[in-house]
């Protein structure tokens, strides 16, 4: 918690420079960059939290803090690269990043998404065997 607010404190040294003429869109990227990875590190330490009350390894969690990591890179990369349009390569280079990150945060997901599904399949982790749909509870319908 102590590292949140201290990067919050960081963020906040920047918020005079955004009223200056000559680097307020810099220091506008600065202060988004140091609050997402505010948001990054109070996520992280909740996925800790939960792991430790647990006393199990739960990914979820930590699939999100990579997920947002992801789309603060993309974002941060995103708005450098609009000060980078016809420089050549570098502008390229970056568009690749996002390219990568963005298929990096829809394999991210894909996996959250096939975790939350397994986790609500009846019968797993409990000693009552395999499922059978016919011994589900549910009536069957006639």
């Amino acid at each position: 918690m102590i590292l949140a607010l201290g990067a919050f404190v960081i963020a906040a040294r920047y918020v005079p420079s955004l009223f200056g003429e000559d680097s307020a869109a810099k220091s506008a990227l600065e202060i988004l960059d140091t609050l997402l990875l505010v948001f990054i590190v109070v996520e992280l330490l909740f996925a800790v939290r939960i792991t430790i009350a647990r006393r199990e390894l739960i990914a979820e969690p930590f699939l999100l803090v990579g997920i947002i990591a992801s789309i603060k890179e993309i974002v941060v990369l995103s708005v450098k690269a609009a000060d980078e349009i016809g420089t050549g390569t570098s502008f390229s280079d970056a568009m690749w990043e996002v390219a990568v990150l963005g298929v990096l945060v829809i394999l991210l997901g894909a996996t959250a998404l096939l975790l939350r599904r397994k986790e609500r399949e009846p019968g797993e982790g409990d000693d009552s065997g395999p499922f059978r749909p016919d011994e589900a509870g549910d009536p069957a319908p006639e």
